[in-house]
């Protein structure tokens, strides 16, 4: 082949690549937003097994609970909890990530698979895959014989019609014994205080069982959790992960276990505490009752479970509704059941992110489009002003009914991820999580008035907006109105 043929074959070579990536680019398109566009409805099957006397009990429960409100303490909490396992881990989030924070909790994760503990360790396949990367230390811990790594539904790029279907869930059980659940990811950026620049206001709940090990222990939520766990564990979509040595990591993953055993011992020494048995009695609070409520946990479009049920529980409210949600992203159902629920309920509140501390690019891009029909729902908003954003999914009902979990109220947690929530009944509780959503409002957040302006809170000033976010927001709020029903 001479020169001139070999760039004409060349040329041509290329233009076959370039049509075949813009027919790809195509195809991922149309499988990511068209089986998507059309939002299901709660078959009239579910509507006829569901009542709201399920989530009530007028004696006191075996679940005693609290609110996780500091970062810094849902670490120590994570780790203490690690600590007192007895026989098994059961871990799953939405994300792992590679820094000092995932060293310091896996590191007395692998301490517990020493012990003897079984650990089994379930993340998004997605978010997982590229926050965790192929760092040794999953490898390290993957490999260990009494730890499993699983991913739920990871990316098919032959499937791309796969791709939304996500798991959002976000909780620990030790045992059957104690459980921490709610909106914090696996992190520095939700947990502990090592980074205080980049740093989530989020929420917990932790669950103590006090009739574990009996006849009774069946009665508690964490038997629903448990259940579940393993309901979303032996799916097909959920694959097994890190559980193969490359031999060019060999070294690196040797390197990687003396890390765990150095960095769990200087736990040990700095904060020996953390390590003792814990009197989680007397740490929490009596209920008469917690339930979860979950979505489908198939990886395409889904019935919206949690919504539905969280509606119809305020429609029973006689006082107060109370929800903290980082972002908002409504379609009609949402903006009709608002409406309703603003004229039928006296206090009916939500706190949201400001869009100019909310770390969620597109749902703060549709705010920004959607924010006047959003206030015009009738309920009083409060846009959040910190310094930092807020993760917060909360709700509080009247005074007996607290809920808390990994939902938002947007399009997304309702129609395509996993999620969980605990509905908790028990005054004490409902007292004790009203208490923070009040503060975060009263020291934190701003009114906002009918008209979109803000009303005063003399110990609040408005966050400012960053420059590059006062110039995209504009634009990027008109184009994601494409497919906001992914967001």
């Amino acid at each position: 082949m001479n020169q001139k043929s070999y760039r004409l074959f060349f040329k041509k070579g290329l233009r076959i690549l370039r049509w075949t990536f813009l027919c790809y680019l195509l195809y991922f398109i149309i499988c990511i937003t068209i089986p998507f566009s059309k939002m299901k409805e709660v078959s009239e099957e579910f509507r006829s097994n569901f009542s709201v006397e399920q989530f009530y009990s007028d004696s006191t429960g075996v679940d005693r609970a609290m609110v996780v409100e500091d970062s810094l303490d849902a670490l120590n909490l994570r780790l203490n909890m690690i600590e007192q396992a007895k026989e098994t881990i059961l871990f799953s989030t939405f994300s792992m990530k590679q820094d000092v924070i995932c060293e310091q909790i896996f590191s007395a994760v692998y301490a517990a698979a020493e012990r003897g503990i079984k650990v089994l360790i379930l993340g998004d396949g997605l978010s997982c895959s590229v926050d965790m990367g192929k760092n040794p230390m999953y490898y390290a811990l993957g490999t260990h014989p009494n730890v499993t790594i699983r991913f739920y539904n990871n990316l098919n790029l032959l499937k791309p019609w796969t791709f939304n279907g996500r798991m959002h869930d976000k909780y620990i059980i030790i045992d059957d014994q104690i459980l921490l659940l709610g909106g914090r990811n696996t992190s520095g950026y939700f947990l502990g205080n090592s980074d205080g620049k980049h740093l989530s206001y989020d929420r917990d709940i932790l669950v103590y069982n006090t009739a574990a090990n009996t006849n009774s222990s069946k009665e508690s939520v964490i038997t629903q959790v448990r259940d579940y766990f393993y309901s979303v564990w032996n799916l097909k979509e959920c694959t097994d992960e890190f559980n193969t040595i490359p031999f060019f990591k060999k070294e690196k993953i040797e390197q990687a276990k003396q890390m765990f055993f150095k960095t769990y011992q200087e736990l040990c020494d700095t904060q020996p505490e953390l390590f003792k048995p814990t009197d989680y009695m007397s740490m929490t609070l009596p209920t008469n009752k917690i339930t979860l409520i979950t979505n489908p946990t198939h990886i395409m479009s889904k019935e919206p479970y949690i919504l539905y049920e969280l509606f119809e529980l305020m429609k029973q409210a006689k006082e107060r509704v109370w929800i903290q949600s980082p972002y908002l992203v409504f379609n009609d159902t949402m903006y009709k059941n608002f409406q309703a629920l603003s004229e039928s309920i006296p206090d009916f509140r939500v706190l949201l992110n400001s869009t100019a501390v909310g770390d969620n690019f597109m749902a703060s891009s549709d705010y920004t489009f959607n924010r006047s029909k959003v206030l015009a729902t009738g309920a009083q908003f409060y846009e959040f002003q910190g310094n930092r954003s807020t993760h917060n999914k909360s709700l509080v009902i009247d005074d007996e009914i607290a809920i808390i979990g990994s939902f938002n109220f947007d399009m997304r947690s309702v129609y395509l991820d996993t999620e969980v929530m605990l509905i908790v009944h028990g005054k004490e509780f409902t007292s004790e999580l009203a208490f923070y959503i009040s503060k975060m409002q009263n020291e934190l957040a701003l009114p906002v008035l009918a008209d979109g302006s803000y009303g005063e809170n003399l110990d609040v000033e408005p966050a400012i907006m960053s420059k590059f976010h006062r110039v995209i927001y504009p634009i990027t709020s008109v184009i994601f109105q494409l497919f906001r029903y992914l967001l």
